[in-house]
């Protein structure tokens, strides 16, 4: 096995989008949560913004969208309070849409809905939904390698909260930024990473979502601290946080899975993974299935199973490839 092949089969990605915070876990990708390097996170690719993945509406039925969110967005009049409560919803809507299509790796889609989500939450003057969009499109600029817009959009996140005078979204974006640090920093960021993420989430009362969000971080804090038994645990506070969410709680069971076979508890990590594909096959989420396949074949890799291993990749270069999913597939194809 190459040193390419050999690094892979020891560390598996997985990358979504962000956790959603803006409609349904504000699926956010996963902000699931970026996946690390050494951690689980995903790597970020460019997805051609006119494919259509699983969750994109078909060109006429987006554009009938778009004219709607336009109208409402561009009107003259005055805004009374059920316009008002329209345009809202259809910021929310919009930033859902683009959460879904990021944990799927599609962030060159996801950066087009957020455009409008951004205008839309302006144009209602919502400071909670402003701050959302801020945060995903952070995101989605980090997961395409685009760092400088990407650390300004958290910062007009937070300065956005920071006016409103939002404890708890303040509390989320400090979350993000430790997020990042850890991604960057690594072993070194991990422990301060960690207990400022526990100090913020001290201050999250009211949302489930964003408490998951900050349990994942504490995860993958520990997991890069090698502390495996208290990475799981909070993995799994996370995952109790999901049960109305089977996409999310896929990946969390993608990152226990991790966890338990950087660990060396292979047998128990393709536990994980089982539960994994069990929940992205509910929800027909082809993106999630692939790398859950991915990751089975680098775990049966590193454990000496080198023929199922090789198996694993090739099923998990099929469902990319029959997604549409070009460079995934071919990233699959080379673990063989």
């Amino acid at each position: 096995m190459g040193k390419t092949m050999k690094k892979n089969a020891e560390s598996f990605n997985r990358k979504g989008g962000l956790l959603p915070y803006g409609g349904r876990s504000t699926k956010g990708r996963r902000p699931a949560p970026l996946r690390p390097g050494q951690g689980p996170g995903l790597p970020p690719r460019a997805e051609s913004s006119r494919r259509l993945l699983p969750g994109h509406f078909p060109p006429k039925r987006a554009a009938g969208l778009l004219a709607l969110l336009v109208a409402l967005g561009c009107s003259s009049t005055p805004k009374g309070p059920v316009e008002t409560r329209t345009l809202r919803n259809a910021a929310g809507t919009q930033l859902e849409l683009a959460n879904r299509q990021a944990d799927r790796g599609n962030y060159e889609g996801a950066l087009e809905l957020l455009a409008e989500a951004r205008r839309l939450a302006f144009n209602a003057d919502d400071p909670a939904l402003i701050v959302r969009t801020y945060l995903s499109l952070g995101n989605a600029y980090s997961y395409l390698g685009r760092a400088g817009e990407a650390a300004a959009s958290w910062d007009s996140a937070a300065a956005e909260a920071g006016r409103a005078g939002d404890g708890e979204l303040l509390a989320v974006c400090e979350i993000y930024r430790e997020r990042r640090r850890l991604f960057d920093g690594g072993a070194a960021s991990a422990a301060s990473a960690r207990d400022r993420v526990q100090a913020a989430l001290g201050r999250i009362k009211t949302s489930p979502a964003d408490q998951a969000f900050a349990w994942t971080v504490i995860g993958l804090a520990e997991k890069e601290l090698r502390r495996f038994a208290e990475a799981e645990a909070a993995l799994k506070k996370a995952l109790a946080l999901h049960s109305r969410s089977p996409e999310q709680a896929a990946y969390d069971w993608y990152l226990i899975a991790s966890a338990r076979s950087v660990a060396g508890n292979y047998g128990a990590a393709l536990e994980a993974l089982e539960e994994a594909l069990a929940l992205d096959r509910r929800v027909e989420n082809g993106y999630g299935l692939g790398k859950d396949w991915l990751a089975r074949g680098d775990v049966l890799s590193r454990a000496g199973r080198p023929a199922e291993a090789e198996a694993a990749w090739r099923r998990a270069a099929e469902i990319f490839a029959s997604a549409g999913l070009d460079a995934e597939a071919q990233t699959a194809a080379q673990r063989r």
